[in-house]
């Protein structure tokens, strides 16, 4: 226990909470901490959903235990503490892989279950939460609830997706895919205008499981990259490939990403070769690039940066997206990440879950004081217009009205949250 200064993942929101708790095993009880609590795992939050200033937060990194791994039907239990990369690392040599996965393995089971994350095959797969089995739940009153679509329905709804505000997920059933070997097919097309990108997405979503665009916000046009993939069939040989991290060298007094740098890099990465064809790439790469570079978000210096992700529905986004690239153009700054990808029709697994039918991109914008905030409250204007939602997961200043308007099954939430757990994300967006 004791008072430390937490930050977000995106380094702009800072907490100290009143007490910081590491659990170790999935059957002990809560602690006795100033309430309210709050699980915390890697703290990959951008802003400060994980965050519980003045509250505790239970660390649950040491709740590591692997409980089950059925090679027959590829069932996976885990406590909630085990890392995305830990899952994989144990079941694709035996040819199983996550559902649905986000873009880091450094997420937790219990993190991906809070947050009820996407990836590239939403439209295919759906989100995160659509494949867990089942979860214990351990509610502030030290009751322990079994939750599943069969077995206290409503809290499982409630949780997935929920922001660790239902109670403490100790541990996870999962159920994962089959693969022939670790790597994918993929194939790379350019795109020049944002129209053109719905109509490539459109065709591709019909052959192919995974689809994701790198997407230049400082066109007005839209243009970008469209990327392709499915997991490889059989083959006798294949390419060698060796997981390498490199580390961010330094902690910079100020931001190295800066407009002009940005401009240059999309540029060079838009123009860049690209493999002619469909071409093998191993499933690190594929679904983790910036995991080669661990502590990467030093790069926008102490400041930190502002990751804006927000999703608009399928009548509004091709007019919203290019509201929002001339918003951006504007203001004349530019994100050096662009992700840009289309939710499927699947129905939310969750009360608050973020992915709906519509397409979503995500942006990175380093932190420059006022000018930065005023770019966003204005990127609010465009969403709120069409209808849409901003990722909680990935938010550090939306307004409270916004999120109760995206999200209207708040009040319904509040019946399965747990009166002992609570955040600053919360707290912020309900006042």
């Amino acid at each position: 226990m004791g008072e430390a200064l937490i930050t977000s993942f995106g380094r702009v929101i800072h907490a100290r909470p009143a007490a910081v708790v590491d659990l170790f095993h999935r059957h002990e009880s809560l602690p006795d901490a100033p309430a309210p609590m709050l699980a915390y795992g890697l703290g990959r939050s951008y802003g400060d959903v994980c965050l519980n200033d003045a509250g505790s937060l239970l660390r649950t990194r040491r709740l590591d235990r692997f409980i089950a791994f059925d090679r027959e039907t590829g069932r996976l239990a885990c406590e909630a503490g085990v890392l995305l990369k830990e899952v994989l690392d144990l079941v694709v040599p035996h040819g199983f892989f996550l559902p649905v996965t986000p873009g880091t393995r450094l997420v937790t089971i219990g993190g991906a279950i809070a947050n009820d994350v996407h990836g590239k095959n939403h439209h295919a797969a759906g989100s995160f939460g659509r494949h867990v089995l089942r979860f214990e739940l351990l509610r502030s009153t030290g009751e322990r609830w079994t939750c599943s679509r069969s077995e206290n329905p409503d809290a499982f709804r409630a949780t997935i997706g929920g922001l660790g505000l239902t109670g403490l997920i100790t541990w996870a059933e999962i159920q994962l895919i089959r693969i022939a070997n670790p790597f994918m097919l993929v194939e790379q097309t350019r795109f020049c205008t944002v129209d053109e990108y719905f109509e490539r997405n459109r065709l591709a979503e019909r052959e192919w499981p995974y689809t994701v665009a790198w997407f230049d916000c400082g066109d007005r046009q839209g243009r970008g990259i469209l990327i392709c993939g499915r997991h490889a069939p059989e083959a006798e040989r294949l390419p060698e490939y060796r997981d390498r991290s490199l580390r961010f060298p330094l902690d910079p007094p100020c931001s190295l990403i800066r407009p002009w740098t940005v401009r240059v890099f999309n540029h060079l990465y838009y123009h860049r070769p690209l493999a002619r064809g469909p071409h093998l790439v191993h499933h690190v790469p594929f679904f983790y690039p910036l995991d080669g570079v661990l502590d990467w978000n030093r790069a926008y210096g102490r400041r930190g940066f502002y990751q804006y992700q927000c999703v608009l529905p399928p009548s509004s986004a091709p007019e919203g997206l290019k509201e929002l690239l001339a918003i951006i153009a504007r203001a004349r700054e530019g994100s050096f990440l662009g992700v840009l990808k289309t939710f499927g029709d699947q129905p939310p697994p969750g009360l608050l879950s973020f992915s709906r039918p519509g397409t979503t991109l995500a942006l990175d914008f380093a932190n420059r004081g006022p000018k930065t905030r005023r770019l966003l409250e204005d990127l609010d204007q465009v969403v709120r217009a069409a209808g849409g939602a901003l990722n909680p997961s990935k938010d550090a200043r939306m307004p409270g009205e916004m999120f109760r308007r995206a999200y209207p099954a708040w009040e319904e939430f509040l019946r399965w949250k747990d009166p002992g757990f609570g955040s600053s994300f919360w707290r912020r967006v309900m006042e």
